[in-house]
């Protein structure tokens, strides 16, 4: 099939509108939300789930690479094109227009079609006063599901570990260039593709047409996994194979209609402390303690180093006050705005770069101070911080307890009990680190190299978790931000390179540090094109794309087509 039939071809079934060959106007799907971007011949936008499979067989007969994207939020440039150095024109199939979230037995779970995301399952998950895997972190940013099931991503909240599910829909292209569609969703749909693909669509099932007992729905071990404290192996990492089943794990190895997943009882009491020290032993203390003694869990443990603390008030302060005024629901909107502006600007000389940034950024300043004065008043006496939330009335009491004990002694610092609104202060301002440092980079071009962001997550029993570099390496940083999912042992640790230095000379001898201490990266963020990945990741990869058409070039593997 020639290139011009195939786009003639693939107007034919999502309709012209749709088919973006236009590079100026497709770059925004191009270009990763932190990293990464590359040419594509296309970027498609099918709005059903048999438009993405007529997408599918268009692109194998073409024999394109097939990017499929969802949200496009990932933070190591997993769902964009890398370079130009492919063998194979490629094509971006972006999903976001499949929307669709269906529950089942009485919303205990749900299945999430290819455009649904996190913030939208939280949003309608509260009727039924339950919660999706994830809640807040990457809501925040408008995450897909399906992405965050591909990447095994592990957020927060520690009791439900990564996000993991063995029921999916998917499609997969074998050995000898057959693309088959795979329904090990546990639901009776029908035989045909078409059959299958329609009635999930139109949610044209039977209560009785769902099976029970026929997979997991998420990570049902990972509560007692992340207790193991004198363990020498860290709680979770994507590299790690137990979590690696078919979509679970498989960075856009497949094309994937949806995912089957767990949904969780909402806590109806909680708490949240607030905790600062200079001693990071007595982080570690209070982490073994809680994770070897306590009877309950906490809900998460989120860490924030102070220089973060600072980059976050700065250059997250626009994102705090719309999330918290305007709901996450109004973020997917912005960036889209936002990536608009940014192209108008480009076709205009006069106007700078990330002019939608800077102009953010002058406009937060009209915003007033956001943050309650106790979190500022603890910044300045502080260099870390730890924010602690506890679900149940013996939960609550049990931190309690220990908390007013443990800092009797006040060489290991302070904390609080937060009011209703500190909490979700904290919370806020927690999660806004991550864009913080994205506008950093953009309002300080001429200051900023690049972002060398390090997802890692230590062994368990680790004791010395906060990373001090050496000068050869603090010398070329404008900033370090650090935070991370304590409890899980789980640390982004981002450093914003000075102008001029060679940022992967400088990632390079950071990762040999990592290595030296047995950590493990990435995390959660999933190799993208950014890490490489692990001999037991690559054959995974292999396995599920034997002729290497999907997402190639991920983890820093082959470019060619068959893993030549």
């Amino acid at each position: 099939m020639s290139i011009h039939s195939l786009i003639f071809d693939l107007k034919k079934v999502v309709g012209e509108k749709y088919v973006i060959t236009d590079p100026t106007k497709n770059e925004m799907y191009r270009t990763g939300f932190r990293f990464g971007t590359g040419k594509a011949l296309a970027v498609v936008r099918p709005n059903t789930l048999l438009e993405y499979w007529e997408t599918l067989k268009l692109c194998v007969a073409a024999d394109v690479i097939i990017i499929s994207q969802a949200a496009n939020t990932g933070m190591t440039g997993g769902s964009t094109p890398y370079g130009d150095d492919y063998d194979r024109d490629i094509v971006i199939i972006n999903t976001m227009r499949i929307k669709g979230i269906q529950t089942i037995r009485n919303a205990e779970q749900v299945v999430c079609l290819a455009g649904s995301r996190l913030n939208e399952l939280e949003d309608l998950l509260k009727q039924y006063n339950r919660e999706p895997h994830s809640v807040l972190g990457s809501s925040c940013i408008g995450a897909s599901i399906i992405g965050g099931i591909c990447n095994n991503s592990g957020g927060a909240l520690i009791q439900r570990g990564p996000a993991y599910t063995e029921m999916a829909l998917y499609a997969q292209l074998d050995e000898h260039g057959e693309l088959k569609l795979i329904n090990k969703l546990g639901i009776e749909l029908g035989n045909t593709p078409e059959e299958i693909l329609t009635n999930l669509q139109e949610q044209n099932y039977h209560p009785t047409d769902v099976l029970v007992d026929c997979g997991h729905a998420h990570d049902h071990n990972y509560c007692n996994h992340i207790r193991d404290i004198d363990s020498d192996t860290p709680a979770r990492f994507n590299a790690d194979p137990h979590l690696h089943y078919d979509a679970s794990g498989s960075a856009g190895k497949l094309g994937i209609f949806a995912v089957r997943l767990d949904t969780f009882l909402a806590e109806s009491e909680t708490a949240t402390f607030y905790l600062g020290t200079n001693n990071t032993h007595a982080f570690t203390e209070i982490r073994r303690h809680i994770l070897a003694n306590f009877q309950n869990l906490p809900i998460l443990g989120e860490y924030i180093h102070r220089e973060a603390f600072d980059i976050a008030e700065v250059y997250g302060k626009d994102t705090y006050w719309i999330i918290k005024n305007l709901g996450t629901q109004f973020l997917p909107k912005l960036f889209s705005f936002k990536a608009k502006v940014d192209r108008l600007s480009k076709k205009i000389p006069f106007l700078p770069n990330h002019l939608s940034d800077k102009t953010m950024q002058l406009l937060s300043h009209l915003i007033p101070q956001h943050l309650p004065v106790k979190f500022r008043e603890y910044r300045d006496e502080f260099e870390h911080h730890l924010i602690l939330k506890m679900g149940g009335k013996n939960g609550i009491e049990e931190a309690r307890k220990f908390l007013s004990e443990f800092f009797k002694d006040t060489n290991n610092g302070k904390y609080f009990e937060c009011s209703p609104k500190e909490a979700e202060a904290a919370m806020l301002h927690r999660f806004s680190v991550g864009s913080a440092e994205v506008r950093y980079r953009a309002v300080h071009t001429k200051e900023v190299e690049e972002i060398v962001a390090l997802d890692v997550a230590l062994p368990r029993n680790e004791l010395d978790w906060f990373q001090e570099l050496p000068d050869s390496i603090t010398d070329k940083l404008v900033h370090k931000i650090y935070c991370g999912h304590f409890l899980c042992h789980v640390f982004h640790r981002d450093h914003l390179i000075k102008k001029g230095c060679n940022w992967k000379e400088v990632e390079a001898e950071m990762i040999k540090i990592l290595e030296q201490r047995g950590a493990k990266y990435p995390a959660e963020h999933n190799v993208g094109h950014l890490y490489e990945a692990d001999p037991e990741l690559k054959d995974f990869y292999k396995k599920l794309d034997p002729t290497n058409s999907f997402n190639v070039g991920i983890g820093h593997t082959s470019k060619k087509k068959y893993w030549k």
